[in-house]
C-alpha cells in the first residue's frame, strides 16, 4: 500500500533535509569525477550504474547515509499503511534494533539504548557460562505510557552484557491529541517517568526482584545534539533498598531531532519522583482489555500469581513493610499480599465494582491485607486474593437475645483497621473492630471516619510528587497451554518411573486412564474460577468403565502456581495418598498421569496434576 500523498510528501522533505544536511550531493560528484578519473580513463568505457554503487559502498558514503537516516526502516521490509498508528502500545517482546524498526516519521520517540552494565558486585566470582550452559540471568523490564517492554535474559555477571534498545512514543493524552508529535514543551509537561525493573531467574526458573528504578527522561530535551548519555546506579529492593546492586550505562535520544533544545534551569524544576508514597496511590481502576472477562476470572488470575513475603533482614519472622509497583509484582510474577490485594482491587474497580483495600488481621493477630466490594444495595463481599475465595459478610448483633440465631462467619478475618481505595480512606471508629460485629455502613462518620478528599487527590493525582505513574498494561501469555501441558507430563512419567525403579517395581502405563483425568481437572479449574462445579458425573461414570471388575481406582488431584515438575513431584510425594498411588503394588497395575495447565495474562499458570492408578487387589 502507499502513502498518502501529504505523507509521502513530508518523508520526502524530511530526507532530502538530512541528505543536504550531510552534503550528500557533492560527496558523490567528488566520487564520481575521481572514479572516471582513476578507474575509466584508460579504457574510456562507460561508467554504469553498478560501477558507481561499488565506488559509493567503498568510500563508506553508504554507510554514513543509512546511520544517518536509521530512523526510517529499509522500503523493502516496510510495510506502510494509510491508518493511523494507536497512540498507546501493548508489547512484551524483546524490542529490535532502533535501524530495524517501523516506526512512523511524523510521530515522537524516545530511544533508550542499554550499553552496558557494571559493578553488579554481587556476581563478581561467576563464572563464566559455557556455551549451551544453563546459568542465571538478568532480564530488564520497562514500562512507559502504557507500553511494556521486555529485554533479552542476559548471564549474571560483573559487568553483564546488557546490549539492547527500547523504542518508546511519546504522546499526549488528550482526547484527540494522541496522533499528533509532540513538541518540546509538551514533552516537558509529561511527569511520567521510565519505570525500570531488573529481575533475576535462576537455573530452576525462579525469579527475584534485583532492583526498581524510575528513570527521569526529561534530561534529553536539553541535552546538547538531543542525544545524553547517563549512568543510572540500581539500589536494592525491601531492606536492602539503600544498597547498590549495579550500574547501567543508558543513552537517550530524541526521534525525530527536535528543533529546538530547553534549558538545564528549566528540566531541572521538573523531577516528579517521590519514595514515600500513601497507600491510596497503590490503587487505580485497571482494565484489563480482552484478556479478563469477568471479576471472578481478575480474582482467579490475582490467585495463581505466585505469593512470597517480603524478605527481613535477621530472619527474626516479622513481617516487612513493603509494598511492590504493580511492574515490579507482574514482571517477577509474585509478591506479597497487599501486592496481590492492591493488583485485585484495581481491576474489581476497572470491571466498575466498588471496590476497597481491607487492613486487618487474620487469626493469632497475623497482619493481613484483602479486598471488599461494597454493593449499590449494600452488601459487602470479602475476597481473598491470595485463593480467590469470596466470603459474604452480615454482622452479627451481640444485643441480640441468645435464642436469636445469628449469621454464621466464614470468612478467616478477624479485626479491620481502615478500608480504602484511589479515592477514599475511611478509618474504623466503632466501638470493636472484630470484623464479625462491623456494620459497613460507609455513609455514617460515626462508624467510618473518612479522609479529607482533597487531601487524598493532593497526593494522589497524576502529577503529584508522591503519586505512582500510570498503570502499566496486562500483557497477555506467552505460554502455549498446550505444549506446556505436555511437556510436564513426559517429565512426571520419567520421574515416577525412576522413582518406581528405585522401589524395584516396573512401571506400565495407561494412556487412555490418562487421557479420561483430564475432565476432572478442568473442572477443578472451572470451580476455582466460577465457583461452580459441574462435570463430575461424566468423570465418575468414565472411570467406572475403564476399571474392570474386581480392579480398584484411586486418584490423587493437586495444583499449583509454578511449572516446575520435579519441584511437583517432590511435593506431592509428601502426601501419604499421592506416594500410595505412585508406590503402588498389586496385580495388573496401570499407572497414569494427567497434567492440565491453564494460562492468564502475565504468563501466570494455574497447573492440575493428577495422579491415578488401577490394580487388582492381591488377597
Amino acid at each position: 500500500m502507499s502513502l498518502p500523498p501529504e505523507k509521502a510528501s513530508e518523508l520526502k522533505q524530511i530526507i532530502h533535509q538530512q541528505l543536504t544536511k550531510m552534503d550528500v550531493h557533492s560527496r558523490i560528484r567528488e566520487v564520481l569525477a575521481e572514479t572516471i578519473r582513476e578507474e575509466l580513463a584508460p579504457q574510456h568505457q562507460q561508467l554504469s550504474e553498478e560501477d558507481l554503487m561499488k565506488a559509493l559502498i567503498r568510500r563508506g558514503i553508504i554507510d554514513d547515509v543509512v546511520k544517518e537516516l536509521n530512523f526510517m526502516t529499509d522500503m523493502h521490509d516496510r510495510e506502510v499503511t494509510s491508518t493511523p498508528k494507536p497512540s498507546t502500545h501493548f508489547v512484551d517482546r524483546q524490542p529490535p534494533v532502533l535501524k530495524k524498526t517501523n516506526i512512523d516519521p511524523t510521530r515522537r520517540y524516545l530511544y533508550l539504548q542499554v550499553l552496558s552494565g557494571k559493578a553488579f558486585l554481587e556476581h563478581l566470582q561467576e563464572p563464566e557460562p559455557l556455551h549451551g550452559q544453563i546459568c542465571s540471568t538478568f532480564t530488564l523490564c520497562l514500562h512507559f505510557r502504557n507500553q511494556r517492554f521486555r529485554s533479552k535474559p542476559v548471564p549474571c555477571a560483573c559487568e553483564p552484557d546488557f546490549s539492547d534498545g527500547f523504542l518508546l512514543e511519546v504522546y499526549k493524552d488528550s482526547l484527540g491529541e494522541g496522533s499528533k508529535m509532540v513538541d518540546a514543551t509538551t514533552m516537558l509537561s509529561i511527569c511520567d517517568p521510565v519505570h525500570m525493573v531488573l529481575i533475576k531467574t535462576d537455573t530452576s526458573g525462579e525469579t527475584t526482584l534485583v532492583a526498581s528504578y524510575f528513570l527521569e527522561w526529561r534530561s534529553v530535551l536539553s541535552a546538547e545534539n538531543r542525544v545524553t548519555t547517563v549512568a543510572v546506579e540500581l539500589l536494592g529492593v525491601g531492606t536492602e533498598s539503600k544498597v547498590s546492586v549495579g550500574v547501567l550505562d543508558i543513552k537517550l535520544e530524541m526521534y525525530p531531532k527536535l528543533n529546538k533544545t530547553l534549558s538545564q534551569e528549566i528540566v531541572n524544576t521538573q523531577d516528579e519522583n517521590g519514595i514515600s508514597r500513601p497507600v491510596c496511590s497503590y490503587i487505580r481502576p485497571l482494565r484489563a482489555g480482552r484478556l479478563l472477562d469477568t471479576p471472578r476470572q481478575a480474582a482467579r488470575f490475582v490467585s495463581v500469581l505466585g505469593y512470597e513475603r517480603a524478605p527481613v533482614i535477621g530472619g527474626g519472622g516479622g513481617k516487612q513493610e513493603q509494598w511492590c509497583t504493580l511492574l515490579a509484582f507482574l514482571c517477577t510474577n509474585k509478591g506479597d499480599c497487599e501486592d496481590h490485594a492492591n493488583l485485585l482491587c484495581s481491576l474489581l474497580l476497572g470491571f466498575g465494582l466498588e471496590a476497597f483495600i481491607c487492613v486487618g488481621t487474620k487469626a493469632k493477630g497475623v497482619p493481613h491485607t484483602w479486598v471488599m466490594t461494597y454493593g449499590i444495595d449494600g452488601t459487602v463481599t470479602f475476597w481473598e486474593s491470595l485463593t480467590g475465595h469470596r466470603y459474604s459478610h452480615t454482622p452479627i448483633k451481640p444485643d441480640d437475645p441468645p435464642a436469636v440465631e445469628q449469621p454464621k462467619a466464614l470468612y478467616p478475618y478477624r479485626t479491620i483497621g481502615c478500608i480504602f481505595n484511589h479515592h477514599k480512606f475511611l478509618a474504623n471508629c466503632q466501638p470493636s473492630e472484630a470484623v464479625e460485629v462491623c456494620v459497613f455502613d460507609l455513609h455514617d462518620e460515626s462508624k467510618w471516619k473518612p479522609m479529607s478528599g482533597d487531601a487524598i487527590k493532593s497526593v494522589c493525582s497524576p502529577g503529584a510528587t508522591t503519586a505512582l505513574p500510570p498503570f502499566p498494561p496486562l500483557c497477555v501469555s506467552s505460554i502455549d497451554a498446550a505444549t506446556t501441558s505436555n511437556e510436564l507430563e513426559l517429565q512426571l512419567r520419567v520421574l515416577v518411573a525412576e522413582h518406581r525403579k528405585d522401589l524395584g517395581l516396573a512401571t506400565v502405563w495407561d494412556d487412555q486412564l490418562s487421557y479420561l483425568l483430564s475432565p476432572a481437572l478442568a473442572a477443578y479449574e472451572l470451580e476455582r474460577t466460577t465457583g461452580v462445579s459441574s462435570g463430575n458425573e461424566e468423570f465418575q461414570d468414565a472411570v467406572r468403565r475403564a476399571v474392570p471388575d474386581g480392579h480398584t481406582f484411586k486418584g490423587f488431584p493437586i495444583h499449583f502456581v509454578y511449572r516446575n515438575a520435579r519441584r511437583a513431584f517432590a511435593t506431592c510425594l509428601r502426601s501419604p495418598f499421592c506416594e500410595e498411588i505412585v508406590s503402588c503394588r498389586g496385580d495388573q497395575v496401570r499407572l497414569a498421569v494427567r497434567v492440565r495447565v491453564f494460562v492468564y495474562p502475565e504468563s501466570a499458570c494455574a497447573v492440575w496434576i493428577m495422579f491415578a492408578c488401577k490394580y487388582r487387589c492381591i488377597l
